[in-house]
C-alpha cells in the first residue's frame, strides 16, 4: 500500500479501546497551579512526589563509568545487580532467603504496576483488589487488562468474586499509612487460601517516621517461602533517581520467571548503565540516610506549620506525604492553598474516601518548604 493510499484508508479510522480509563487527574489541577504562580513569592509546589535534591555524586559517577554500552542489555539484569537487590532486602528489611535469580529489574515501577495484570495473564473474569485510597495506576493497570476492580481495605468486603491479584501499598501513597505485620500476614494467608497473588508496592519503605514499615517478603509476614508474593521496589525516592526510570520486582520464583519470559518477548530491557547505577545505589545505605534526614527536617517544618494553621494530620507515619484535612471538601482546601501560593493534591485523586483531605508532599527544596511554612503562618 502506498503512503497516499495508507493515509486515505486511515483518514476515517477511529482507534478502538478495550476499556474506559478515567481522565488523567492532574489536568484538573492546572487552574490552581496558575493561581498559585501569581503569588509575589512564586509558587511552592507540594503537589507531586518528584525528588528535587541532586542525585548523589557516586551514582552519577557510576553512570559515567558505565556509559560505554554498545550491546543490548539482558532483561533479567546483571547477576551483580540482582545480588545487590537481594542483599539490600535482606540487610535492610530482613527478607532473607531471596535468591538473586528471583529479582527482575524494571523500567521504572510505574510501567510494571500498569502492566502487571496483563503480563500475569489476567483479563475478563479476573478481579483485582486495590486499596480504598491508592495510587491510581493500580486500578488503571487492571482496567487495561480488562479485569474487574474492587476497591477495599478489607478482604471481608470482597464478596464471592474470583480474586486474582491483590495490591498492597505500605507505606501508602497518599496517606503515609503503615500496615502492621499482623494485617500483612492475614492478607497473605487469605490470598494463599484462594490462589490469589499479592503484589506489594514498597517504594517508600526507606521512609518510616513513627512506624517501621515491613516488607511482604519478611518471614514474619510470609512464613519463609515467597509463594504467591511479589514485592515492588523503586530507586526514584530513596536515591533521587526518578529520571533514571529504574526499580525491580522480587519474590515468588515461578512468578518472576513468568514475568521474565514475557518481558523478554516484549523487550522490556533496563539500560546497561542504569543497571550499574542501581547496583551501586543498592549497596550504599549512607546516601539514603542523608536523604531521609532531609525529608525528616522538611516534614517537621510542614507538619508544625499545618497544625498551627488548623489542619489535622491523619496517618502520615511514613512515606513522603502529609495527609491533611480541615474537614471540608478537598477542592476548597486546594483553593485555599493556591490563594497562599501553594499547590497541593486533592485527596479525591486517590479515591472517594479522600474527599476531605489533601496530600502535602515533602519533595520541595528547603527554601520552598520554609516559604510554605511562612505563608501558612
Amino acid at each position: 500500500m502506498s503512503e497516499a493510499t495508507s493515509a486515505s484508508a486511515l483518514s476515517g479510522w477511529t482507534p478502538q479501546v478495550s476499556c474506559r480509563l478515567p481522565d488523567f487527574p492532574w489536568d484538573s489541577l492546572a487552574p490552581y497551579g496558575a493561581q498559585a504562580r501569581t503569588h509575589p513569592g512564586g509558587m511552592v509546589d507540594l503537589s507531586v512526589g518528584t525528588p528535587v535534591d541532586p542525585t548523589p555524586p557516586a551514582l552519577r559517577e557510576a553512570l559515567r563509568d558505565a556509559a560505554d554500552a554498545p550491546g543490548y542489555p539482558t532483561v533479567h539484569g546483571t547477576p551483580e545487580l540482582r545480588a545487590a537487590a537481594a542483599g539490600w532486602l535482606a540487610r535492610r528489611f530482613g527478607a532473607s532467603g531471596l535468591d538473586a535469580d528471583d529479582v527482575l529489574p524494571v523500567i521504572g515501577t510505574k510501567e510494571l504496576v500498569a502492566a502487571l495484570p496483563n503480563q500475569l495473564g489476567f483479563g475478563s473474569g479476573d478481579t483485582v483488589v486495590v486499596p480504598e485510597l491508592a495510587y491510581p495506576t493500580y486500578a488503571v493497570g487492571a482496567l487495561l487488562a480488562g479485569c474487574t476492580v474492587v476497591t477495599t481495605d478489607s478482604t471481608h468486603a470482597v464478596g464471592p468474586a474470583r480474586v486474582s491479584l491483590i495490591w498492597l501499598n505500605s507505606p501508602a501513597n497518599p496517606t503515609g499509612r503503615v500496615l502492621p505485620v499482623e494485617h500483612l500476614r492475614k492478607v497473605v494467608a487469605w490470598a494463599r487460601e484462594r490462589g490469589a497473588i499479592v503484589a506489594s508496592d514498597e517504594c517508600y519503605i526507606e521512609f518510616g517516621w513513627e512506624a517501621r514499615p515491613t516488607s511482604i517478603l519478611h518471614p514474619d509476614v510470609c512464613g519463609g517461602p515467597f509463594d504467591g508474593l511479589l514485592a515492588v521496589h523503586s530507586l526514584s525516592k530513596r536515591s533521587n533517581m526518578a529520571g533514571y526510570r529504574c526499580g525491580f520486582v522480587a519474590g515468588d520464583p515461578r512468578l518472576v520467571a513468568e514475568l521474565l519470559a514475557i518481558r523478554r518477548h516484549a523487550g522490556f530491557m533496563t539500560p546497561t548503565p542504569t543497571q550499574e547505577v542501581m547496583r551501586v545505589a543498592l549497596g550504599d545505605d549512607a546516601h539514603v540516610a542523608a536523604q531521609r534526614a532531609r525529608y525528616a527536617a522538611r516534614r517537621e517544618i510542614l507538619r508544625t506549620a499545618l497544625e498551627a494553621a488548623g489542619f489535622r494530620i491523619d496517618h502520615s507515619d511514613a512515606s513522603l506525604y502529609l495527609w491533611a484535612t480541615r474537614r471540608e471538601p478537598c477542592w476548597e482546601t486546594v483553593r485555599w492553598f493556591a490563594e497562599h501560593g501553594i499547590l497541593v493534591a486533592p485527596g479525591d485523586f486517590y479515591g472517594p474516601a479522600g474527599e476531605q483531605h489533601v496530600r502535602v508532599a515533602l519533595t520541595a527544596t528547603d527554601e520552598r518548604v520554609a516559604a510554605a511554612a511562612d505563608r501558612l503562618a
